[in-house]
């Protein structure tokens, strides 16, 4: 038990840096006075609807946690309120530091690129490392207290659920307002993307913080606690080694994590990946430090295990930018696409996107069989754990996404000049870049995450293998099949329901309200916000409730086989659905990028339009729908195994 002393001491020293990071980029100059009000506008319009995010969730956590304390134990219901709150804590806290990273950013890229990028990288990273601070310190903490990893599966479902409302909502928010933006501001009225007058600018705005920042982090703090928590559960037949060996991994990443956000320096297009690749060289080498240290029984067969997902992870990474990258060859043909129409555009961006999925699930499956082949089982989870170990370095990425995005925002707003639009548009292409790559990153974290908790099921309700001839077992993959589309469907639906409401509302100002295009009058920005804060909190419920009933009713109707199916079934649509579907996107809006760096006719050409178009169905795949699954498919995996025992002596058939 003494070594394991290194995990909480991991988890304070990440957040330490980050609340240190915090403070750096807080004593940034955040600009002139205009910056500073859009700045605030946007801030409060994040509080706004987070505040009330929260305010629903905390019913549903309150129910949740009264249904676990009275139909399983008081300590699950009690670790799945610290769960919940963790993960709300962390998607707070990035959010917080995003909102004053932005301005700042903007203000810096006044001088140049090479100036304003720390700023946004170091916010990025705050957000990062308070993430995975938080979630190893509590993890370790509640293990010295409850050392029975089947308890501590209720942080996790805590995490997940939050991370589940949160992503759902924040996506469905985000591309309510950037679908109204895009295709009244652009497309109708040919203004640029974040144009003063264009009413829905300071929501689209908001969106990317509560969507792409709050969202996100809750996100991968989900996938992160989940492996480990996973790969704790099926360490119990090692003995106490194998339960604290995810733990210690989980430090040496965090550890790795600080270092790599050191090396990101120098040139911004190629300072990202610098840090990921140190970040996984120093992961590696501190590993094999600790197998070395340890000394137990086929300890390097579980550190080729945990390499093989740290591998899979780099592949998954560097496939999502072969594909999306804007100098991608791919990219280029969906932009020549739109020079026929949107129609063709879509057509030739989905096909890419369901090309890009074989790559990355060719990836996941070399690496499961590897780290099977290596340490059993065990290997597999622990494959999670390895893929998800340098976790903090790529929230830091994904974070400064949305970070340069609001930059280049407030920088038209303002009426900075078109250098400094510029400027910032340069590090808003890297992001975008950044933010498929985190993407990929995160869908097949939670794929190895959900193969570990599968393990983690079979073992908990005794399965030693899912017979395919058991009509129990064939229902089962065929209802887990559906469930993915079905939940995305929902989500997309609720945007163009709620992007419907906004494009009538941007329509009826640029009508209604005198002098906006002229710049004399002022849009209601205030009225936007409200409509895509209103519309996300309404429509996020029911998928997000259908999530956790639908597998509770699948195990309490026909028994553990039947579920063991759901999850499979599920596991592979939602990995197929979530890859597809964020690849499809980033290429969808790079070609858009690529057109409006002035080739095919450049911005304001019919071209241009119609890869807007393109874009603008891309926006729920890459924000809302896509990003969603891998949460989904990691929250269906909890539900089953935390209500395992449950189902085990209740279910009504099989």
């Amino acid at each position: 038990m003494d070594i394991l002393l290194i995990a909480p001491v991991a988890g304070l020293v990440s957040i330490a840096f980050a609340i240190y990071l915090f403070f750096y980029v807080n004593k940034q100059d955040a600009g002139t006075q205009k910056m500073q009000e859009i700045a605030a506008a946007i801030q409060e319009g994040s509080n706004a609807y987070l505040k009330r995010q929260y305010m629903t969730l905390t019913v549903f956590v309150t129910v949740m946690a009264i249904i676990l304390a009275v139909f399983l134990r008081l300590e699950v219901a009690l670790v799945y309120v610290i769960g919940s709150v963790c993960s709300g804590l962390a998607g707070l806290f990035g959010m917080t530091v995003a909102l004053k990273a932005n301005v700042r950013t903007t203000n810096a890229a006044k001088v140049n690129p090479n100036k304003a990028f720390p700023i946004a990288f170091y916010g990025g990273a705050a957000m990062g490392l308070a993430v995975v601070g938080m979630a190893l310190l509590g993890i370790s903490i509640l293990y010295y207290i409850y050392p029975d990893p089947t308890v501590i599966f209720g942080f996790s479902l805590g995490a997940s659920s939050i991370a589940l409302f949160a992503k759902a909502g924040g996506g469905i928010y985000t591309k309510t307002a950037d679908i109204g933006a895009d295709l009244v501001g652009k497309v109708e009225a040919g203004i640029p993307e974040d144009d003063p007058r264009n009413p829905a600018v300071i929501a689209d705005n908001v969106g990317d913080n509560v969507g792409e920042v709050a969202g996100a982090g809750a996100d991968l703090f989900d996938s992160y606690v989940g492996s480990i928590v996973a790969a704790m559960t099926v360490g119990l037949g090692l003995g106490a080694i194998g339960i604290v060996l995810p733990i210690l991994f989980a430090a040496m990443g965090i550890f790795a994590s600080i270092v790599g956000a050191l090396f990101v320096r120098g040139k911004p297009s190629s300072a990202l990946n610098k840090g990921t690749f140190s970040t996984c060289g120093i992961f590696a080498v501190l590993a094999y430090l600790l197998i070395t240290y340890l000394n137990i029984p086929n300890g390097l067969g579980i550190f080729y295990a945990t390499i093989a997902g740290l591998i899979a992870g780099i592949v998954i990474g560097i496939t999502s930018d072969f594909f999306t990258a804007i100098s991608s060859r791919f990219v280029k043909n969906i932009a020549e696409a739109a020079k026929s129409g949107a129609a063709i555009n879509i057509l030739t961006g989905f096909s890419y996107g369901l090309l890009s999925i074989v790559p990355p699930i060719i990836g996941i499956c070399i690496a499961t069989i590897v780290a099977w082949s290596f340490a059993g089982t065990y290997g597999i989870a622990m494959s999670a754990v390895g893929m998800l170990s340098i976790t903090g370095i790529i929230v830091s990425a994904d974070a400064y996404g949305p970070i340069v995005d609001n930059a280049k925002g407030i920088a038209e707003m303002s009426n900075l000049g078109e250098d400094v639009v510029e400027s910032a548009d340069k590090l808003d292409a890297i992001g975008n870049t950044a933010k498929a790559i985190t993407k990929g990153f995160a869908i097949g974290a939670a794929a190895l995450t959900v193969l570990a908790l599968f393990t983690a099921y079979t073992e908990v309700v005794g399965i030693v293998g899912l017979d395919l001839t058991n009509p129990y077992v064939m229902v089962g993959v065929f209802a887990g099949a559906f469930m993915p589309p079905l939940f995305a469907a929902l989500l997309i639906l609720a945007v163009g329901k709620n992007a419907f409401k906004m494009v009538e509302e941007v329509r009826r100002q640029f009508r209604e309200i005198p002098g906006i295009m002229e710049g004399t009058g002022k849009p209601d920005y205030a009225r936007c916000v409200d409509i895509a804060t209103k519309g996300a909190l309404k429509e996020f419920i029911v998928p997000c409730v259908l999530a956790i009933v639908t597998p509770l009713a699948v195990g309490f109707i026909l028994g553990k086989y039947a579920l063991g199916g759901f999850l499979a079934g599920s596991i592979v649509t939602g990995i197929v659905f979530a890859l597809m579907m964020a690849n499809s996107g980033a290429a969808w809006d790079n070609a858009k990028k690529y057109i409006e760096e002035g080739n095919l006719g450049g911005k304001g050409s019919d071209t241009h339009k119609a890869a807007v178009i393109g874009d603008t169905v891309g926006d729920p795949f890459k924000d809302t729908a896509g990003p969603s699954l891998n949460t989904l498919i990691v929250v269906i995996s909890l539900v089953a195994t935390v209500f395992a025992p449950l189902i085990l002596k209740y279910a009504l058939f099989g």
